[in-house]
């Protein structure tokens, strides 16, 4: 794992710094709820699950307001994230 990336204890603190249920991240993030708690366990079955960088992404845009993009318009919700 780079200094970049994002571990399951940091996505845990991220979805729960935003008051988000793991079904209500999912949900937002465009995931399974059981994908949710494989980054946040950090493993599935004994192997490694790292959080790919368009869940991080994806993280960032929730927090900056970005529900959607098509390539050109963006879809904005009217109140932050954030909790």
């Amino acid at each position: 794992m780079s200094a970049h990336e994002m571990n399951g204890k940091q996505f845990r603190k991220w979805r729960k710094g935003r008051k988000l249920s793991q079904k209500k991240a999912a949900e937002l993030l465009g995931l399974k709820p059981r994908m949710i708690q494989y980054y946040e366990k950090g493993e599935r079955e004994g192997k490694s699950v790292p959080i790919p960088k368009s869940v991080r992404l994806a993280c960032f845009a929730l927090d900056e307001g970005v529900l959607d993009y098509d390539g050109e318009t963006i879809r904005r919700r009217k109140t932050a994230v954030v909790g």
